[in-house]
């Protein structure tokens, strides 16, 4: 058992049947009233997000659990197979384990957690940002940069990103896994 004050972004806690790993949390200790920790809850079993606060000091049921490394093989349609780097081990989960599947190419090489208690994938961790070529978008029209205009642009895993008018096809461009958005473009 654990408390408040072990919350962290990425623990996996077991809470109204179902387990959910912590993907935000904010300390909060008001001029009046006791503190709490307010929290957004992701169920790794639905994939569906929660928000929900605890009062400090509260008792949470902590879930151990083990990170591996695998690496994205395929999409079949349903499933997505992945193989242990280290003993080539190979798993299968569904999509609502992945944080952000469209940004996943093959190779990609993520971390699994895997609960300890029944060796079961509970969800796929990608690395904080992917290097992605541009496959399909319209070229930038001169005039149109008021502030900041973007256009949508295709990569080659088919996920469509908001880029800027100076980004065109061919151009390997470096995307924020967590809010799939475009950070910066890669010079060769």
């Amino acid at each position: 058992m654990a408390n408040t004050s072990d919350i962290r972004n990425g623990l996996c806690i077991r809470y109204n049947h179902d387990i959910y790993k912590i993907i935000e949390f904010l300390h909060v200790k008001p001029g009046k009233g006791p503190a709490f920790v307010r929290t957004k809850l992701k169920s790794v079993t639905t994939g569906k997000v929660i928000d929900n606060t605890f009062s400090a000091g509260h008792k949470i049921d902590d879930v151990r659990v083990e990170t591996h490394k695998f690496q994205y093989l395929y999409n079949d349609g349903e499933f997505y197979h992945f193989m242990n780097t280290e003993d080539y081990s190979q798993i299968q989960l569904q999509e609502s384990t992945l944080d952000n599947p469209s940004l996943m190419k093959e190779g990609e090489v993520v971390t699994v957690i895997i609960n300890t208690e029944d060796n079961l994938p509970l969800s796929v961790e990608m690395p904080a940002s992917v290097i992605l070529e541009v496959t399909a978008t319209e070229p930038g029209v001169k005039g149109n940069t008021a502030t900041n205009a973007t256009k949508p642009a295709t990569v080659e895993t088919g996920a469509t990103i908001n880029v800027p008018l100076f980004i065109n096809e061919g151009d390997k461009i470096k995307i924020d896994t967590a809010k799939g958005a475009y950070k910066e473009r890669i010079k060769e």
